[in-house]
């Protein structure tokens, strides 16, 4: 049943649990990749993909289809930044797409979360204020 999320995952394990083989693989070592370059965002399951935050906010996404592993950096101004490392891959308004028989390469992963964390709001913002942690609503609801 790759790609195809009839039920609803609550966790990136229930998510990877669903797809075939080689997208759970490619996924994964995407995963690996992501902790390792912020590990101390938080998993959780967004709009129905396996999904990263940080400080309560969204840093970046994974999921697969039928076609497709994808990377969702939720932001075009970080893939315009990497525009010549990701020339080869498929890539649209914060997404880029691969096969997950030839998945993301670790060190362009690793760049790519830290420019992404980079750009995440900080808690700190002068003029916003913000609910406590157990105030707030999950993400993506």
């Amino acid at each position: 049943m790759a790609g195809k999320h009839k039920s609803k995952a609550r966790t990136i394990d229930e998510y990877l649990a669903e797809l075939s083989d080689l997208q759970k693989a490619a996924l994964e070592k995407l995963r690996k990749s992501i902790r390792g370059a912020a590990p101390k965002a938080e998993e959780c399951i967004s709009y129905q993909r396996a999904a990263f935050r940080l400080d309560g906010k969204p840093l970046v996404a994974m999921g697969a289809t039928a076609n497709h592993c994808a990377f969702y950096l939720m932001s075009s101004t970080v893939l315009d930044a990497f525009d010549d490392e990701l020339k080869g891959y498929d890539t649209s308004k914060g997404t880029i797409r691969f096969q997950a028989d030839n998945p993301l390469p670790v060190a362009l992963v690793r760049k790519l979360v830290k420019a992404r964390i980079a750009e995440v709001p900080k808690n700190s913002s002068p003029g916003r204020k913000r609910a406590r942690p157990e105030q707030q609503a999950p993400f993506g609801v």
